[in-house]
């Protein structure tokens, strides 16, 4: 028998790998409806589904490997880092789906939740004041008007698989929909700055850097207590706080 292998595990989903099979375990149907729907219409690579009997979502494994993880190093080339940003830009230049996504929250509902989240890491000393301060002020860029774009809304790097500098496929698309396609940018950059330059070539036009460093700041803090709800270290080196500390 195939090792089973938990790839991630929360309070609100689970994802588990049996041989050359993702299997893909969430109690909201919504969530697995709105990533069937994406990856049928998404023009890039992504993962096969191979069966689907609620609450399990069974996926092909793609061939290659992850371009890294946040907070750890990735070794990938240039060429690589360009790839995927030509995959993203094929992606917002598609015809909008139907739904908004993640990255498609209004600037009032962010700045509601950015002023909730930024109180609460202050009041229970989770984040130093300053440091709060400091990158809900820089987060103040990202909320501007912007132009709907098909997006996946949590680009992480460990969600784009490569071979050599090919991207071959996209996973986790249940946050896809309408929305910012900087949004997608910061994500898949956030904590490796360094490959911004290639990401963008990749890309292929210019991106607003300060809005991008303004998603960085935004993401981070949106996501501190939540990963330390659910079992995560947002303080280990390399990762959210550090992006936070590293705007300072």
């Amino acid at each position: 028998m195939d090792e089973v292998k938990v790839v991630v595990a929360h309070s609100e989903r689970a994802t588990l790998r049996v041989g050359d099979v993702f299997l893909k375990v969430d109690a909201d149907q919504a969530r697995i409806d709105a990533e069937v729907e994406a990856m049928a219409l998404a023009p890039v690579p992504t993962p096969e589904i191979l069966w689907r009997k609620p609450p399990v979502l069974a996926m092909a494994a793609l061939p290659g490997k992850t371009l890294g993880r946040l907070g750890g190093p990735s070794t990938e080339s240039p060429a690589a880092w360009a790839a995927a940003g030509a995959a993203i830009r094929k992606l917002h230049d598609a015809p909008l789906p139907a739904r908004p996504g993640r990255a498609g929250r209004s600037i009032v509902a962010l700045t509601a939740e950015l002023d909730d989240e930024c109180e609460l890491l202050v009041t229970n000393r989770v984040l130093p004041a300053d440091l709060v301060t400091r990158n809900r002020q820089i987060a103040e860029a990202a909320l501007r008007p912007w132009t709907p774009a098909f997006t996946h809304g949590d680009l992480q790097i460990a969600h784009v698989f490569v071979d050599g500098d090919e991207v071959t496929g996209i996973i986790d698309w249940s946050e896809a929909g309408q929305g910012d396609a900087l949004y997608d940018l910061a994500t898949f950059t956030l904590g490796h700055e360094e490959h911004l330059d290639d990401v963008i070539a990749g890309y292929g036009t210019d991106v607003d850097l300060d809005v991008i460093q303004a998603w960085w700041s935004m993401r981070s803090l949106l996501v501190v207590r939540w990963l330390i709800e659910h079992g995560f270290d947002p303080f280990a080196p390399g990762c959210e706080v550090d992006v936070l500390r590293s705007r300072m």
